[in-house]
């Protein structure tokens, strides 16, 4: 029923290059292979770590509160799953600024109007 009889396989001809999937990079998340910033994608990874880092050092700092009788454990995990994600993000490369407002696109000084 489901058998493929008369030798059809795929096709590799130029109509066939958009069904192809994009090259995967080994970088970061967020990170285009060309080196540019993915825009919202690497705020979505930057974000993801962050919270990620928070949620996973609390429930450290919890299960340790509870083990050894103590109340202040969760909020230093907390604080260094948030500094955590921060140092990822940033080793990532997700955190730097690549277009400066010194690339001569930005307006410079007071505005130039027209005196009337």
């Amino acid at each position: 029923m489901f058998s493929r009889k008369g030798g059809r396989g795929p096709v590799d001809g130029p109509q066939n290059k958009a069904a192809k999937t994009p090259e995967s990079t080994a970088g970061a998340p967020g990170v285009s292979g060309d080196g540019s910033d993915g825009g919202y994608n690497a705020g979505i990874a930057v974000f993801s770590y962050i919270v990620g880092g928070i949620i996973v050092w609390s429930l450290i700092g919890w299960g340790l509160d509870n083990l050894w009788g103590t109340r202040w454990i969760v909020l230093a995990g907390a604080l260094l799953g948030a500094a955590g994600g921060f140092y990822l993000s940033h080793m990532h490369g997700l955190t730097s600024n690549k277009m400066s407002a010194d690339d001569g696109k930005a307006a410079r000084g007071p505005s130039q109007d027209e005196k009337q």
